[in-house]
């Protein structure tokens, strides 16, 4: 393998796989932050200690095979270009902290990039999994595989009363993050979204956007996550958010259901012009090309458009980033320039999946 192997798709191949709901739910995500004992936080370590921790994981972890995952690649992010470690933030395998500040930060990624293990970003590392729509549980028992893995070399940095010890204190107990990826465009047209947010926030829940903390919601896709750390256990955080994203997706699709009764004629009027402007423009921003993918997909879901599949949506979702257009463009491009070649890869791509359905 090498670094190539991780940008040259858009989409990671567990996304070409199917999950349960995943009309609404996109992906399930854990994530376990963990220190090591005896050693310094990364937040004040030594270049020394930052090196320590690196060459300790390269050579314990590097190239070991996980079960169903396949093999760990250790990439280090002084050896890599920013435009590279952009295109890893979009592509979700690495954090947008890590990528920014990246002295002695490195990442070991699995074949199927199911698997992301992030090294000193703000914790010595953060166990990341991924699996497609509602599967929680799932990458739970994953990430709780690959930390017995790695309990089994290293001693964590462990208190009896408050459990695991992090560099930030909302970590603090479990180390969990449990999140999932939703597509919310029914709760957003009908405004009820902004009546659900709060009642979320009461459950210890909290609502993101598509890059978690600080980012928009691109095309009605948010990330939905817990914000208790200390006094649950991870199974209780997990299903505790699992029956909560399950009460969201039946809401979802019923305000799906009430826009097609109520609204058929404006929203199947907004569905195809987003598919228009998709087909036919010459210039699109990020912003309107993640609202037009956003209402084709739920053109598709309810069975209004059926020439292009969702599979095809999300690999713009990611390809039309402002990493991956200037990737492909093999260098540097002005924002101007950015939306000439977004609008143009999205024409070329569905029109390319028109001619292969047809």
């Amino acid at each position: 393998m090498s670094f190539e192997r991780f940008v040259q798709s858009a989409l990671s191949s567990w996304m070409n796989e199917d999950g349960p709901d995943t009309d609404i739910v996109l992906s399930s995500r854990v994530r376990l932050a963990r220190n090591f004992k005896d050693f310094t936080f990364p937040t004040v370590f030594s270049d020394e200690e930052g090196q320590e921790v690196i060459e300790l994981i390269k050579k314990e972890f590097a190239g070991k095979k996980i079960s169903e995952c396949g093999q760990l690649e250790l990439l280090e992010m002084d050896s890599l270009e920013p435009l590279h470690k952009r295109v890893l933030v979009e592509k979700h395998l690495i954090s947008p902290n890590l990528a920014s500040d990246s002295s002695f930060g490195a990442c070991l990624l699995s074949d199927n990039e199911k698997v992301s293990i992030m090294i000193n970003e703000e914790d010595h590392i953060r166990i990341q999994c991924l699996a497609p729509g509602l599967q929680l549980t799932e990458v739970l028992q994953m990430a709780n595989h690959i930390d017995d893995l790695v309990e089994e070399t290293v001693d964590y940095a462990y208190d009896e009363e408050r459990g695991y010890l992090t560099s930030c204190p909302t970590n603090v107990g479990t180390g969990l993050r449990a999140s999932v990826m939703m597509h919310l465009p029914g709760l957003v047209l009908t405004q009820q979204l902004n009546q659900i947010i709060p009642a979320m926030n009461q459950l210890g829940l909290v609502v993101r956007g598509t890059y978690g903390e600080g980012s928009e919601a691109l095309g009605n896709i948010f990330q939905i996550s817990n914000q208790i750390t200390l006094g649950k256990s991870e199974k209780d955080i997990v299903n505790d958010l699992t029956s909560v994203v399950q009460q969201i997706i039946a809401q979802e699709r019923s305000s799906r259901n009430a826009l097609a009764k109520t609204s058929h004629i404006q929203l199947e009027d907004r569905i195809y012009r987003s598919f228009g402007t998709l087909i036919n423009a010459r210039i699109i921003e990020s912003k309107e090309a993640a609202t037009c993918i956003s209402d084709v997909r739920l053109g598709i879901d309810l069975g209004y458009i059926d020439s292009i599949s969702k599979t095809i949506l999300n690999e713009l979702m990611i390809l039309t980033q402002p990493g991956f257009l200037q990737k492909y463009a093999g260098g540097p491009l002005q924002a101007y320039e950015r939306d000439i070649r977004r609008a143009s890869l999205i024409r070329e791509r569905l029109k390319l999946e028109k001619n292969e359905n047809s």
